[in-house]
Order: structure tokens, then C-alpha cells, then sequence
């Protein structure tokens, strides 16, 4: 439940501890932060054999979060149905990040698109030229608006943290925060025998079970 709330809502620490304690659970936002830490990729990792398959039109871009100070990348695409594809963490935007990313999304989801939009970035022809040359490459002005308004969630989340301070600690809440707002979506075979509203309670109870 902590770390569900943690991924979910826009929550501090501290915020978790004392809704729990209303609840009669005593346990210092240290512990809920180790909780979140440990437990998040473990829930991604049960939940994976649930996953839908990802679609073959991608919409990619990377947006800014600034982490012990220092701004810093995540790569995010979503296909065509919404569904986010994977989370890169870099520190640099270049070719080099936009080769590991699609490299990763690749190998994670079994599934080369067919389409993928992205902004108007240098790096982005010739790392798709290399890996995905049958792909078509879109960079129309409007192509990437629902990966831009995606982004929106995730800062939106991030914002209450009030300073990201190590990358491992910003890989996980990006990917835990991935892993949620997929579930709510519908993309796993999580929940889906209680009304949208109550799915990702239901979700996390039924990942908790197995792991």
C-alpha cells in the first residue's frame, strides 16, 4: 500500500508515514523510502509476465529532470494505445543516449516499430537509420504531442519530491511511475475484474501475492 501510494499520488514521504499512521501502521518515511527503493523494479519485474504487447508506432522524446542539481534526461516513448514503452535515464542527451535507449526499448519488448516520431534532434535519423531502417520517421510539428502531455504526468509526480538526489533513486520512481500509469490504463491483465477506479489496488494486491 505504501509504496502503491508513493507511485501513485503525489505524496512525500512523510506524507505516506502520517496517512499510515491514521491507519494504525507506525513506520518512520525512512523505511517507506527503502520500501519504494527495494519493492518498486520487484513490482515491475511480476507484473511483466501480465504486460500487453507494445504497439509498433512509437512516439519518443526525452524530457528534462534536474537531480542532485545537476539537470539530467529520461528518455520515454508511448506507442499508439498509450501504453509507456520503457524509461531511459541518461546524463546526456546525444546519440550515444538515443542508441542505448531504442537498444533497451528493443530488447525489453521483443517489438521493432514500424513508426516512430520524434522532435527534430540530430542524433535521431542516424540512430534509426542504423537500428531500425525499415522504420518510418516522423517529425512533423504536432506528431509528439501525446509523449509531451505524458511527460506532464510524470512531473507533475516528481514535483512534490522537491529535488530528485541520486539517478538510481530517479530510474526507479520513472520506471514504478511507468508501471502504474499503465495499470491504470488497462495494459496489463491486472485488476481487470474490478471497475477502473479500484484496479491498481486490485493490481498490487494480486503482484504482492506472487512475489
Amino acid at each position: 500500500m505504501a509504496v502503491r501510494w508513493y507511485l501513485r499520488f503525489g505524496l512525500s514521504y512523510r506524507d505516506v508515514e502520517e496517512l499510515l499512521a491514521e491507519r494504525g501502521v507506525e513506520v518512520d518515511h525512512v523505511t517507506i523510502y527503502r520500501w519504494v527503493q527495494r519493492f518498486t523494479p520487484i513490482f515491475a519485474e511480476a507484473a511483466r509476465p501480465a504486460r500487453h504487447a507494445v504497439g509498433d508506432r512509437w512516439h519518443v522524446d526525452e524530457t528534462y529532470v534536474k537531480v542532485a542539481g545537476s539537470w539530467r534526461y529520461l528518455y520515454r516513448p508511448i506507442d499508439q494505445f498509450g501504453q509507456v514503452v520503457d524509461v531511459y535515464f541518461s546524463e546526456r542527451r546525444d546519440a550515444a543516449a538515443a542508441r542505448l535507449f531504442f537498444s533497451g526499448a528493443i530488447a525489453s519488448t521483443q517489438i521493432e516499430p514500424t513508426e516512430v516520431a520524434t522532435d527534430r534532434a540530430h542524433a535521431y535519423p542516424r540512430v534509426l537509420d542504423d537500428l531500425l531502417p525499415g522504420a518510418r520517421h516522423d517529425v512533423e510539428q504536432y506528431a509528439n504531442n501525446a509523449i509531451e502531455a505524458d511527460h506532464g504526468r510524470l512531473k507533475a509526480r516528481l514535483r512534490p519530491m522537491r529535488g530528485l538526489k541520486r539517478a538510481a533513486s530517479t530510474r526507479r520512481i520513472s520506471l514504478g511511475h511507468a508501471l502504474v500509469q499503465n495499470i491504470r490504463r488497462g495494459h496489463y491483465e491486472l485488476g481487470v475484474e474490478v471497475p477502473a477506479k479500484g484496479r491498481l489496488a486490485a493490481a498490487f494486491a494480486e503482484l504482492a501475492s506472487v512475489m
